[in-house]
């Protein structure tokens, strides 16, 4: 349980972060087929399911929570190091994903899916140095409609592995004031500011919805697409984890790098990379 508590943190973290993928994490910690499977069949194999998700969710609570107070000091003073352990964290995985395609031939059409993949992921990142301006969340019914429309697009980046729905809520403009509604929410819970509490539910309750909706709906169509072209999918996933790190590197603000940058990252990248396949085990 301790464990999968630990996936749990490491997969939160990855969905805050622009640039960094859930899915992705998820696919590195050896656990994205049977997470895929779960969602789809929560009801029909409910106890199994909850014995399995319950712990990995509450890692990802925990991760939420603590990384919307203080995930930006790390990539604020730590910029290289932290975003090179990121990048062991997912390059840590491809061994598991070879292993699943090396028994196969290699076909002009599983090329074609890996780079189709990878040039979405690096286009997004491209994307984000023109992301719009960050929204302003009123008390109207429209907006309760679109918070739960921007979960279901967030929470189906989430689940596809690659592609980060922290950076498609940053493009829509809705990644800080969601981000500021989590902080408002446990200030609100700790002072027990019952105004402040009901002002961050309205926010949070829609698009929670909105999120459980998609995650439902992605992962269905995922699982489907999975059992009838699984080569397809997991060259595209091959894609989409090798094109993760350009997407980080694209998107982080690095100082001038130095001697000890080059070496702490190196380490911090051997890290993540033991971790991975730790975790992955």
């Amino acid at each position: 349980m301790i464990k999968d508590i630990f996936k749990g943190i490491v997969i939160g973290l990855a969905n805050i972060i622009p640039g960094v993928s859930g899915g992705t994490m998820a696919v590195s910690m050896g656990i994205y087929d049977k997470l895929i499977h779960c969602v789809s069949h929560f009801f029909s194999e409910i106890k199994n399911n909850v014995l399995f998700l319950a712990p990995i969710a509450v890692g990802m609570v925990i991760a939420i929570i603590a990384s919307s107070f203080g995930i930006d000091y790390l990539f604020d003073t730590y910029p290289v190091q932290t975003n090179m352990m990121f990048i062991g964290l997912i390059l840590g995985s491809l061994p598991s994903i070879y292993v699943q395609v090396k028994s196969s031939s290699i076909k002009i059409g599983y090329i074609i899916c890996a780079v189709l993949f990878f040039a979405i992921v690096v286009g997004m990142a491209l994307m984000n140095g023109v992301s719009g301006h960050e929204t302003d969340i009123d008390t109207s019914f429209l907006q309760v409609i679109i918070l739960f429309l921007v979960g279901i697009i967030a929470a189906g980046t989430m689940v596809i592995p690659g592609v980060s729905g922290s950076m498609m809520l940053l493009l829509l403009g809705y990644y800080n004031p969601i981000l500021d509604t989590i902080k408002k929410l446990v200030v609100g819970l700790v002072q027990l500011d019952f105004q402040i509490i009901f002002n961050a539910l309205f926010v949070l309750v829609p698009f929670g919805i909105g999120v459980l909706v998609g995650i439902i709906v992605i992962a269905k169509i995922i699982e489907i697409v999975l059992q009838k072209f699984p080569m397809y999918v997991y060259w595209s996933i091959i894609g989409l984890l090798v094109a993760s790190p350009v997407a980080i590197i694209i998107i982080g603000k690095f100082p001038d790098i130095t001697l000890i940058h080059i070496i702490t990252g190196i380490i911090a990248f051997m890290m993540g990379w033991v971790i991975s396949r730790k975790l992955g085990e």
